[in-house]
């Protein structure tokens, strides 16, 4: 097993990063049109990259190679598409019918302002008026089949087809981030980083995905292409740490905002490898690096279908926890995505081919 205990130095997440961040978080990247990131990506990481392409699906396909003998190939995701809507049918006077594209509760709709397409066309999710409703509809759950995109002028540049996306500005509040898509501009913002400062022991095969949020079709085709021998997803996973209870007495959350990245270890498409799991748990306390367990259950990352290919590739994921994803917007506690890169870029730095002979 390689020497885990070797000081490394993580480069910081400082002003450049969080307004790439910044950057990624407001482009508009509705699963299936997911250009308006990709061109951000591929500004980014191809002065820094040996070998950068887009395949047929649109993923990003980005290959840093290392030096030396016997380096593993290790493939890096991050999904660079979001949930949001897509408008399906013109009523006319400006107003579309709509279909959710990723999973978003239909309360968190009524009321909310969208950008449509790539030009950021303003609009409206709207509802009918609490003053119309009957007595007891107000206490009825949303139905989002209800709901109609509205963008205030009968004639304009949507079409039917468009992407739509909350109307959120990323922002910094304090300690923390603020801003919708941070499921999984974080992971993307992430592994752009580790292309520009990527350890020289590995080959570094980074893979910047589509329709995570619908399919996991992207993933599975740059891990076919690349043909990893070990993978890493990098996430955004959902904290369920409101309301701020007594810690023994919350047995239902999930991850907690600033306890540091959540390593997963079951989910509802995928058992983890148990090597990589005692890997990085491993390196993490080794190096002071503060971290959580994802409690197993719902959701799912892109290594449902990554450690499935070819002959099987050991995966795991490894997330910045933050709360109300899938919404407006979501938050996110900057010492968590610095652990958590502090984590990666560490794990990577003194990775042998010794982890594929380890006991599992």
């Amino acid at each position: 097993m390689a020497d885990i205990t070797r000081d490394t130095y993580s480069p910081r997440i400082g002003d450049e990063q969080i307004t790439l961040l910044e950057r990624l978080s407001n482009a508009c990247a509705v699963s299936g049109d997911e250009g308006e990131v990709r061109k951000i990506v591929l500004s980014e990481v191809k002065p820094h990259a040996d070998e950068v392409k887009v395949d047929a699906l649109g993923n990003v396909l980005a290959t840093k190679y290392g030096s030396g003998e016997g380096r593993l190939r290790v493939m890096l995701a991050a999904h660079m598409d979001e949930v949001g809507f897509m408008l399906t049918h013109s009523m006319g006077d400006g107003i579309y019918r709509f279909e959710v594209v990723g999973g978003i509760s239909a309360s968190d709709m009524a009321g909310k302002a969208v950008w449509i397409g790539r030009e950021h066309i303003p609009g409206v999710i709207g509802i009918t008026p609490v003053h119309l409703m009957h007595d007891s509809d107000p206490q009825k759950p949303v139905d989002a089949q209800e709901l109609h995109i509205d963008v205030g002028t009968e004639v304009g540049k949507e079409k039917v087809g468009d992407r739509a996306t909350f109307a959120t500005r990323f922002t910094r509040l304090g300690p923390s981030l603020r801003g919708k898509a941070l499921d999984d501009r974080l992971g993307v913002a992430s592994l752009i980083a580790l292309v520009k400062h990527a350890p020289p022991n590995i080959d570094l095969l980074a893979a910047f995905t589509v329709q995570e949020e619908t399919s996991h079709y992207g993933a599975r085709v740059s891990a076919y292409a690349l043909n990893p021998q070990l993978a890493f997803i990098l996430e955004s996973t959902p904290a369920f740490d409101l309301p701020a209870w007594e810690l023994d007495e919350n047995d239902r959350y999930n991850t907690r905002l600033g306890a540091g990245p959540a390593i997963y270890v079951a989910d509802s498409a995928t058992l983890y490898d148990p090597r990589l799991i005692r890997y990085v748990t491993e390196i993490a306390e080794t190096h002071g690096i503060p971290y959580q367990i994802r409690q197993p259950g719902g959701g799912s990352t892109d290594a449902a279908v990554v450690h499935k290919q070819r002959l099987g590739i050991p995966s795991l994921a490894i997330s910045v926890p933050g709360r109300n994803h899938h919404s407006t917007a979501a938050l996110a506690r900057l010492s968590d995505w610095q652990h958590t890169f502090d984590l990666v870029f560490t794990l990577l730095s003194v990775l042998t081919p010794a982890i594929l002979a380890s006991e599992r």
